[in-house]
């Protein structure tokens, strides 16, 4: 008997010894399950509720009017602004691992919920492209091509800003050539039957960095690179101020009904106004109209633009609006939004940073084209603030929980039921 009583003491305490550890255990696995629950939310569902939120708007075509005919192509464009890839100089990794992920997220989950025909980044992709070496060069554009991945059948396609090739003052013929290969290797790329084609001229090999006539059946789009609008006559200034007459003149005889005859035999353009992407915008005096929530900030939206830095001269504005007649401008270079008419009407959209780095209400534009209507939407990423104050919020209730299992805090559970049982009680 007395061997039985001392092994049936021991298995006791056996047990009891294990309550504790398996007490612990569980709340290893609750806390282990709350910050997989977190980290989940935050680096990829978050970004799935907060795009959901975005559709394609609606565009008016001839067949929603009643009209005979075939309907309207419509095209499907993403617009996207001052993504800013860090380099290899000025990127500490922890930026870059944050900034990029949070693009990549957006962006792969914008492609799987949205999915657009074209995808167009309107300047700044890089952060340093300005003064990277070739070999930096060649890491950020891997990176760039991890981040934007897109499958064959989307088309992405840039302008370059100022810190891509750098300010006038900077850029020169290597600088476009080397950015030009990356996002423009080809003439003619097509999708879903509806072709689309630089007409020009091929560019001889001191590339001027001019503008780029991306054209289909029915559309238009004509990239600047808007750096080379300095109006000094510079080599790549020249260049690209001819390949803009060059484009002007070809589209104004596209438009003609009966053709000139100094229009020649060459390939007719869409009769349509072409739509202008640039990453400066045209001219204006500052922010001060513009008008949103992620409009430039109070202190910001008075300060006067300097021209040919913050935004094309007067005199390059007058050119592009008079050469090309557009019907929508779209820039970035600010990395806020605004909406601004030029001349007889002309709408020019700013684009806001794409990043997190720029601002922390990030966005991009999604635009429906047909060859004679548009309308644009925004869709907004998610905050980074709200990202920030839920990973803040968890991590104190991770400490509360951890304090309370050790005894050191009492339960707010049971804190709540002692001081209503004292309320019953009195």
């Amino acid at each position: 008997m007395a061997a039985e009583d001392t092994a049936s003491t021991r298995l006791g305490a056996g047990r009891q010894h294990l309550r504790p550890l398996k007490r612990r255990g569980l709340v290893l696995l609750r806390l282990t399950a709350i910050v997989f629950a977190v980290l989940l939310f935050c680096e990829f569902l978050i970004y799935y509720l907060v795009i959901f939120r975005c559709s394609w708007p609606a565009v008016k075509t001839p067949a929603d009017a009643g009209g005979l005919g075939t309907p309207e192509p419509v095209l499907r464009a993403m617009f996207l602004a001052d993504t800013h890839l860090l380099g290899a100089v000025r990127g500490h990794w922890l930026d870059k691992l944050r900034r990029e992920w949070q693009m990549e997220r957006a962006f792969q989950t914008a492609l799987w919920l949205l999915q657009p025909e074209v995808v167009f980044i309107l300047g700044d992709v890089f952060d340093e492209g300005k003064w990277s070496s070739s070999q930096a060069w060649a890491d950020d554009v891997g990176r760039f091509w991890k981040i934007f991945r897109h499958p064959p059948h989307v088309q992405l396609r840039a302008v370059a800003g100022n810190h891509d090739i750098g300010f006038h003052y900077q850029m020169n013929t290597y600088k476009i050539k080397r950015f030009e290969k990356v996002f423009n290797p080809e003439r003619l790329f097509s999708w879903k039957g509806i072709n689309f084609c630089v007409p020009g001229t091929q560019l001889p090999a001191d590339s001027t960095g001019g503008p780029w006539l991306i054209s289909c059946p029915c559309l238009s789009f004509v990239m600047i690179n808007s750096v080379a609008l300095e109006g000094d006559s510079c080599d790549i200034c020249s260049g690209a101020e001819a390949e803009l007459l060059e484009i002007s003149h070809r589209l104004n005889c596209s438009r003609e009904e009966h053709r000139p005859q100094e229009c020649g035999d060459r390939q007719r353009l869409p009769a349509s106004a072409p739509i202008l992407l640039q990453h400066f915008p045209l001219y204006r005096r500052n922010d001060a109209n513009c008008s949103g929530k992620d409009a430039a900030p109070p202190d910001e939206k008075y300060t006067p633009f300097k021209e040919r830095y913050d935004a094309l001269s007067q005199e390059a504005s007058r050119k592009l609006l008079w050469w090309l007649r557009p019907r929508l401008v779209l820039s970035g270079h600010t990395h806020s939004a605004c909406e601004v008419l030029h001349g007889a009407g002309v709408l020019e959209v700013s684009v806001p940073s794409f990043s997190w780095r720029n601002r922390n209400n990030p966005s991009f534009i999604m635009g429906s084209v047909t060859p004679t209507e548009y309308a644009l939407a925004k869709c907004y990423l998610p905050c980074e603030d709200t990202v920030l104050t839920t990973y803040c919020t968890a991590a104190g209730g991770l400490v509360l929980l951890t304090l309370v299992h050790a005894g050191l805090v009492a339960s707010p559970f049971h804190f709540g039921w002692n001081m209503l049982r004292k309320f019953k009680t009195t």
